[in-house]
């Protein structure tokens, strides 16, 4: 726990990967810097950020939100309660939050709580984050389990569901279809650096592999 406060210490500025169990943040991050974040064995074990510290920039994995298999309802709201207590106190250094989902699945699941007349909790945590005047870039992952031809109407359907207008297109600047598990992240990478760019840190760029 000390060694992970350290981390934070004197940090100016802070990217955060937030999403559902099991969509590919640590994997994603460790493509994005080539450094391991350290996970739990199995989906809600860990309650606390893992964080990566490059000068003054964190890199920060949040716990998985969500259904979780084997863990109690109880604690999985713990996992949300501290997510976004985490958020709301760090809120001033976070320059970008990274919303991981899966692409293939998003549309199926958001509409399955949808029917129950529950709000998804991948929409609340866009809609939280978003208030809070967080920049937010989504990143949908496991498009390599697509085919190309339905790739567009997919990340229309995504976009949609988020309140963002289709075409999807129109939302380049903070919308990046991808396959961590691949390598296929160009798209995010691009992003990152154009937000880093934006903020005058282009000696950031040097800890993004290329």
């Amino acid at each position: 726990m000390a060694k992970s406060e350290n981390k934070t210490e004197g940090a100016s500025l802070e990217i955060i990967f937030v999403g559902r169990s099991n969509v590919g943040k640590s994997s994603l991050i460790r493509e994005l810097t080539g450094r391991k974040v350290k996970v739990g064995k199995r989906p809600g074990v860990t309650l606390i950020p893992a964080h990566i510290r490059l000068s003054d920039l964190l890199i920060t994995d949040m716990p998985g939100f969500g259904f979780m298999s084997g863990v109690k309802e109880r604690k999985q709201d713990i996992v949300k309660d501290k997510i976004v207590r985490y958020i709301e106190d760090n809120a001033g250094r976070i320059m970008m939050a990274v919303m991981v989902v899966d692409g293939p699945v998003f549309v199926e699941v958001v509409e399955r709580w949808e029917s129950r007349k529950e709000i998804p909790i991948d929409i609340e945590m866009f809609d939280f984050l978003k208030e809070l005047g967080i920049d937010v870039v989504l990143a949908v992952n496991k498009t390599d389990r697509v085919r190309e031809e339905e790739l567009d109407s997919m990340l229309d359907g995504i976009t949609d569901k988020l309140g963002m207008l289709p075409p999807w297109r129109q939302w380049i600047n903070m919308v990046a279809p991808m396959s961590a598990k691949k390598g296929q992240i160009k798209s995010l990478k691009l992003i990152i650096r154009q937000r880093l760019h934006d903020k005058r840190r282009d000696d950031l760029f040097k800890y993004f592999r290329s």
